[in-house]
């Protein structure tokens, strides 16, 4: 894999730059995040991801080495691809989708052109255990509880129970047990209703 690259800058523009390094020019998508932190200078480096697919080769730069650790995660969520991922970190600062993953905020997630609900769900549910061990949010711990509580909401709906009953038993469960899993509260909340 191509780690960074270093070089002159011979085009920019808010989605792709073309480096010059030893006279070639690596063609680079880059997100706005990455183009609003370019400098003015001509010689710049960024750190970069290569994507192999069958019919393409394609290179993606970052300003900074979070951002492409941030992307690489991305990546790793079924239904998110590159292209994706570019726009999540164009529509979004870096930290931004770091804290809307760690508090599970779909809302913040959805809002992202070409993520619907499920796809936001399924991004805060593979890899908010990874943001909150690698950023040591520990903050967020209180607002886990309630992404546990929608979520054990959202399955007992999925499952045919009427969502006020379910709020009632849920609201108890956890008042019963604060650090329940989700697991736990459809569990009791079934045995309940």
């Amino acid at each position: 894999m191509i780690a960074h690259i270093q070089g002159k800058l011979v085009e920019k523009n808010p989605t792709e730059v073309v480096i010059d390094c030893g006279g070639v020019g690596y063609h680079i998508n880059i997100s706005l995040h990455t183009y609003s932190l370019l400098p003015n200078s001509d010689q710049i480096k960024l750190f970069t991801y290569l994507q192999v697919k069958e019919d393409a080769h394609t290179l993606f730069g970052f300003f900074e080495k979070s951002e492409r650790e941030i992307f690489k995660m991305l990546l790793s969520v079924s239904g998110i691809g590159a292209s994706i991922a570019r726009t999540m970190l164009s529509s979004l600062e870096p930290k931004q989708i770091i804290q809307a993953i760690a508090s599970g905020d779909v809302g913040t997630v959805q809002s992202i052109k070409g993520i619907g609900i499920k796809t936001a769900q399924r991004v805060i549910l593979d890899l908010q255990d990874k943001v909150l061990k690698l950023y040591d949010l520990d903050e967020v711990s209180m607002v886990l509880n309630n992404t546990n509580r929608d979520e054990a909401l959202s399955a007992l709906e999925v499952l045919g129970f009427v969502r006020k009953t379910s709020e009632k038993v849920v609201e108890k469960i956890i008042k019963e047990d604060p650090d329940a899993s989700v697991e736990s509260i459809i569990k009791k909340a079934l045995k309940s209703l």
